[in-house]
């Protein structure tokens, strides 16, 4: 019989075998018109929501860029006018700017990692049943997350400890938090107890588990935490304006942020500028609205630059980590 349907198709024309390839790679069903209706608003609810996400960085964007006393006056709206760069050449020559982003930047890559670690560290430990009092702890870390003493027993604190006018400062105090710990507590019991059995039976410790075992496991989470740090450190200045007067350890969202303040005030712009014909420049043209939008351009561009990197891995380390099971 095989025989026979092998000689029937040999005796097929080409014409016919183009037909029958049509017939069955093409699709199996019409599509309706309702079904055309809903794609097609699918697509417009998307490319909305998309555009109400994108265009507040669009605005801001073409305002730094257009007319700055137009753009004081709100008439930018959707094209830049009378374009110019002036106000990222103002920017630039702030006094300190580079220093201040080279210590934000270290603040952020060691604030991050440490964070990291320490989250993926105590979450693994906190699934251990070989953790001494192991759900006391963890209590006592998640009972912070509720109640918080307030910024004056904070600084007091931090005074005590000796980290004013010290890089420290920027780091320790957000390197425990009990959010992050807790995602990777819930990512870490999902990851099957055979992998962690069968590596103690081969004589692994914990540290060993931990680092060749579970840590390769939980990367999505890791990466989500990595985002979520990167971007408290990145942005965070209340602690350098309470606990830092040296200028070598001012970060840049600082320097911008008394920039800001200065905008506002011809006197002390002109106190501030280095130069007279930059405050010239300022007093002029700059106003508070297009400083404060090229600054906003200026802080937010790294983070949105770094984040289509893990990207990939926010989705789903956000949901594994946030539903137990």
């Amino acid at each position: 019989m095989s025989e026979e349907k092998e000689v029937k198709v040999k005796k097929l024309s080409d014409k016919q075998l183009e037909k029958l390839a049509a017939k069955y790679s093409g699709p199996r069903y019409k599509t309706s018109f309702s079904d055309k209706m809903i794609s097609v608003i699918t697509y417009v609810v998307y490319i909305f929501f998309a555009f109400v996400c994108l265009y507040p960085f669009y605005y801001i964007f073409i305002n730094t860029i257009s007319n700055n006393d137009l753009s004081n006056q709100g008439k930018i709206i959707f094209l830049p006018q009378e374009i110019h760069f002036e106000n990222y050449k103002r920017v630039f020559q702030i006094d300190g700017l580079f220093h201040a982003f080279e210590v934000s930047l270290a603040r952020t890559i060691v604030g991050t990692a440490l964070t990291v670690i320490i989250a993926a560290f105590l979450g693994y430990m906190f699934t251990r049943n070989t953790l001494w009092k192991r759900k006391l702890w963890y209590r006592f870390i998640v009972a912070t997350m509720y109640f918080n003493a307030g910024i004056i027993p904070w600084y007091l604190t931090m005074l005590n400890l000796g980290m004013q006018n010290n890089f420290w400062a920027y780091i320790f105090p957000m390197i425990v938090n009990p959010f992050y710990i807790v995602l990777c507590k819930t990512f870490v019991e999902g990851v099957p107890k055979e992998l962690q059995e069968a590596a103690e039976i081969d004589g692994a410790g914990t540290l060993r588990i931990f680092w060749y075992i579970i840590t390769p496991v939980i990367k999505p989470i890791l990466a989500t935490i990595a985002i979520f740090a990167a971007v408290n450190q990145w942005n965070a200045f209340q602690d350098t304006l309470l606990l830092v007067t040296d200028t070598k350890l001012h970060t840049l969202q600082y320097v911008l942020y008394n920039y800001i303040n200065a905008a506002n005030s011809i006197k002390a712009i002109s106190s501030t500028s280095s130069s007279a014909s930059v405050a010239d420049s300022l007093a002029h043209v700059a106003t508070a609205t297009s400083v404060r939008m090229t600054v906003t351009i200026f802080v937010v561009t790294p983070i949105i630059l770094v984040y289509p990197f893990f990207q990939k891995y926010f989705t789903k380390g956000i949901m594994i980590g946030a539903v137990k099971g």
